[in-house]
């Protein structure tokens, strides 16, 4: 659009006002630009596909604003919610037609803000808010574990309240949920157990000492047919020191690290042959003063068989791998492996482990016989999967180069 007549108009309006003292209002009338007009009221210009103050809208279907003749045109629409989310929309060439490429969220209150523009130029608005209805099949998600105080290999967890399989609404989900750490962990992706679960970890363990902070924004979100996003209450965690109890099953040694220096060396003995204890990673379930350990609630009988009364016991899988004090085989450890599986210490060093170790923390063991911890489902073994193998289990991450994420553009609701 060209300015000059407007310039000039300016020019000659301080000519007058040096010369002739006359005010600035001599230089007024009609060759004022139109785009100092105030904008006339464009309600008989435009037409909306809902109407105002009417029945609450159905989300699944879109925002449409539409101009009613050619005498004008639309130059530009805005619509956002309550929460500040603007609903992406595309403008045709001619400025005849506006409609939303994203789902509406359901139970929310839209205001729409319409600029234009008649044939002479001048600007009109036109404003309009709107409700949209509630879902009526909506996904809960849970996050995991508790709010607390962890070690730097707890995993945070997602439940899904039903199964999600489509990678357009896995995609939906891993962009509403966020995770934050303080200070900032290097990377880090959420990453799909099964059609119910997902898990989230940095590349590295947790920045020691820092605040994890979980929310979604999900809530009224179109995740698929008819389903829609309900509200999830945040999570906020604490992570601790760096705690590392590294087991050498051929040495029968246990070494213990606290941020990087070693705290404690203890002798231990591990699964015997048949056995063996599993390698790998495994992050601490928990701890239990006295558990009662029998055989027969792990298929172990016969000759095999055991019934025993076990203290200072720190829970490291599901299926019932501890750390704890076997004082019946005290000769053994540091020399010899003995146990069905679990790693025995003495009732000394077991309550020290006890009181020094904490639900989060690592338990590594290497050098056993024993096949590999599992990945998922008897425990969490998250960090024995390979970082690339991690992020495959993105569907946002998966196939994209290390370091990078997706495209901003991709974001189901644009920040303001």
């Amino acid at each position: 659009m060209n300015h000059t007549p407007r310039l000039r108009a300016i020019l000659s309006c301080t000519v007058l006002v040096v010369s002739l003292g006359a005010s600035a209002t001599a230089c007024g009338g009609p060759d004022t630009h139109p785009l100092s007009d105030k904008p006339y009221d464009a309600d008989g210009q435009i037409v909306f596909s809902v109407a105002p103050g009417g029945k609450k809208v159905n989300p699944d279907k879109p925002l449409e604003v539409i101009s009613k003749n050619r005498d004008g045109r639309i130059t530009d629409v805005t619509a956002v919610d309550a929460g500040g989310h603007y609903l992406a929309g595309e403008l045709t060439a001619d400025g005849m037609r506006w409609h939303s490429t994203a789902p509406l969220a359901a139970g929310a209150r839209y205001t729409v803000r319409v600029a234009t523009e008649n044939e002479e130029g001048k600007p009109g608005s036109r404003r309009l808010t709107f409700d949209t209805a509630k879902a009526k099949k909506t996904l809960e998600v849970e996050f995991g574990p508790d709010a607390g105080t962890y070690g730097v290999g707890q995993p945070v967890t997602a439940s899904l309240s039903e199964p999600v399989k489509s990678k357009e609404a896995r995609a939906v989900i891993e962009r509403s949920l966020t995770v934050r750490s303080t200070p900032a962990a290097d990377s880090g992706t959420w990453h799909w157990v099964d059609d119910e679960t997902m898990h989230f970890r940095p590349k590295e363990y947790w920045p020691a000492n820092s605040k994890i902070t979980v929310t979604s924004n999900l809530e009224g979100v179109k995740i698929g047919d008819k389903l829609y996003g309900g509200a999830t209450k945040p999570l906020k965690l604490t992570i601790g020191d760096r705690v590392e109890a590294i087991t050498d099953a051929s040495a029968h040694y246990m070494t213990i690290y606290r941020n990087g220096e070693e705290i404690n060396s203890i002798p231990v003995t591990t699964g015997k042959p048949g056995f063996s204890t599993r390698n790998g990673i495994k992050v601490v379930l928990g701890k239990e003063y006295f558990v009662r350990m029998r055989g027969s609630t792990v298929g172990i009988g016969g000759g095999e068989g055991y019934d025993l009364p076990v203290y200072w016991a720190t829970r490291v899988t599901w299926s019932g791998e501890y750390v704890h004090a076997a004082p019946w085989s005290v000769g053994s450890q540091g020399a010899a492996n003995v146990s069905h599986g679990c790693t025995g210490m003495s009732t000394g060093n077991a309550a020290w482990f006890f009181e020094t170790i904490n639900e989060g923390d690592i338990v590594q063991v290497i050098n056993s016989a024993g096949d590999y911890m599992e990945d998922f489902g008897n425990g969490y073994g998250d960090w024995n999967v390979d970082w690339k193998d991690w992020r495959k289990g993105s569907v946002l991450q998966a196939g994209l180069r290390e370091g990078s994420s997706p495209s901003d553009s991709a974001r189901l609701r644009p920040a303001i």
